[in-house]
């Protein structure tokens, strides 16, 4: 039987003022009575397309394709708490792009057409860029629902996208260990 790695391609959230503002809401999140599943510190990030679990072969395919992404660096804004499918209803919880989400969606695009090339089928949901930071097993929405309106414009910061990386991800009883396979750095990685 021929392995299977679960892998998807990111931007890695790697500010520690933007992480500490995401675990102090996170803190918040917790203290309503729901049972969260968290995202890490660690393993905070901006999916740009989620591949699945591929073949070893495959992923060396797709390795070639992030390694094709020609892109200048960016700036990326996050700022305001959302949920899916909504507010009310919490089942997902994400930080929102205000700033570069059209370069995370230009970057999106190419990796569709050339990931289209190679056998995968598009994205069905289209791209919508968001940095998700809890999901809702159960518990009181109405607590959630509270804290995500209270954090609808809230700033977490700014940082430089200096790179593209294709990750591994290992599922654990603990949650997911994620590792970077390859990181296509970007071009004109000056700071603004």
């Amino acid at each position: 039987m021929v392995e299977r790695i679960r892998t998807f391609i990111a931007i890695d959230i790697v500010d520690d003022g933007i992480l500490d503002k995401i675990v102090s809401v996170q803190r918040d999140l917790s203290s309503c009575n729901a049972r969260l599943k968290l995202v890490k510190r660690e393993n905070i990030h901006l999916t740009l397309r989620f591949l699945g679990e591929i073949t070893p072969l495959l992923l060396e395919d797709v390795r070639k394709i992030v390694e094709k992404i020609e892109y200048n660096s960016f700036k990326i804004t996050l700022s305001g708490l959302g949920a899916f499918p909504s507010s009310s209803n919490p089942r997902v919880i994400w930080i929102g792009l205000s700033e570069g989400a059209k370069h995370a969606e230009n970057i999106f695009n190419f990796l569709e057409n050339e990931l289209k090339r190679i056998g995968f089928r598009p994205e069905p949901k289209g791209f919508s860029p968001h940095i998700t930071i809890a999901r809702v097993k159960y518990g009181d929405r109405r607590c959630l629902s509270k804290i995500i309106n209270k954090n609808i414009n809230t700033f977490f910061g700014s940082m430089q996208v200096t790179s593209i990386n294709l990750k591994k991800s290992t599922l654990t009883s603990t949650g997911p260990i994620y590792e970077t396979l390859y990181s296509k750095k970007l071009v004109n990685t000056e700071f603004y």
